[in-house]
């Protein structure tokens, strides 16, 4: 996320009432998570397993908990809680603004879409042409719908993102200010929900078409012509490359890349990146020939175990 206009190092920290290393007039453009950050932008970080992540990423102000050596060309944020700080803001510089219509004043809407009853369209959403919005649909603040998209009934477009820290009085929720982008020719299902990103985007490219009762989790990029069938989730900061075909009831972990022209069969588990251009099942997914080998020797358990026994080895 960019701020509307550039800020100091001594203001941000004045936002936050915290201590800073720096110079006064150290320019910060915006603020982003670790995957998308670049220069200019503060990312955050509360735990010492990352502060050489954070402190080496493209991020030019690194919001944490300690105070460490600086390196060059770089500035720090100390704060006794960067989660909560990082919270504060994004509510200042992306605060929530409730609605009192169905659809926003500030909405664009293009020539020949077709919005159905019961649907709500927020804040400086824009609507490409020729798009049918079926009835029952949220799109939720910022979202960005390219030319020729169809949605149907009962989907959200930019809810929060699921990204929780863990304290003793309960979970706290990161708070999410980023967007949906569907690009043009775009297919979404019935019920389907796509998540928006916590400071950047959750994208789907052109060309690709989603089944019923999807869920895309926040900040996930998904390519150019790929097929996703029902009931898939994906977790967030996934990057699925173009022309993935992944088929009904497929579970993806976070922060995982699926390759281009990879195919992963129904109901399978996929828990690590995997090469495009390949087939892929099981729980956890792994190629079909490693799986069918696999699958090979497990049947030839019970033929070992009555010639062992007959031998008195079991």
């Amino acid at each position: 996320m960019k701020f509307p206009k550039p800020q100091t190092l001594k203001s941000i920290a004045e936002l936050i009432s915290c201590d800073y290393v720096g110079a006064d007039d150290f320019q910060v453009l915006g603020m982003n998570e670790i995957h998308v950050v670049e220069p200019g932008d503060i990312v955050f970080v509360d735990h010492p397993k990352y502060y050489d992540k954070a402190l080496n990423s493209a991020a030019t102000i690194v919001l944490i908990n300690k105070e460490v050596d600086c390196p060059q060309g770089k500035a720090l944020l100390v704060s006794d809680d960067p989660f909560r700080d990082f919270n504060k803001l994004s509510d200042h510089f992306k605060p929530f603004q409730s609605a009192n219509s169905q659809i926003s004043d500030s909405a664009s809407i293009g020539e020949g879409t077709v919005i159905q009853p019961n649907c709500f369209i927020g804040h400086n959403v824009v609507i490409g042409k020729n798009c049918v919005i079926h009835s029952n649909i949220s799109i939720y603040d910022d979202t960005i719908i390219g030319d020729n998209v169809t949605i149907h009934a009962g989907s959200v477009l930019g809810a929060n993102a699921f990204y929780y820290k863990n304290r003793p009085e309960g979970f706290d929720r990161l708070l999410s200010c980023g967007r949906v982008v569907l690009e043009n020719d775009v297919d979404l299902g019935a019920a389907c929900t796509i998540d928006r990103g916590v400071t950047g985007d959750t994208i789907i490219k052109e060309g690709t078409k989603i089944d019923n009762f999807v869920q895309v989790g926040h900040d996930t990029v998904i390519g150019k012509k790929c097929l996703i069938a029902a009931q898939v989730g994906v977790a967030g900061c996934v990057v699925i490359e173009d022309e993935v075909t992944i088929w009904g009831q497929v579970g993806i972990t976070s922060g995982i890349t699926i390759g281009a022209k990879a195919v992963i069969s129904a109901k399978s588990g996929v828990s690590k990146s995997l090469e495009g251009g390949k087939s892929y099942f099981g729980i956890p997914a792994d190629d079909f020939r490693s799986k069918y080998k696999e699958i090979a020797s497990i049947r030839k358990i019970p033929e070992i175990l009555e010639v062992l026994k007959k031998k008195g080895d079991f």
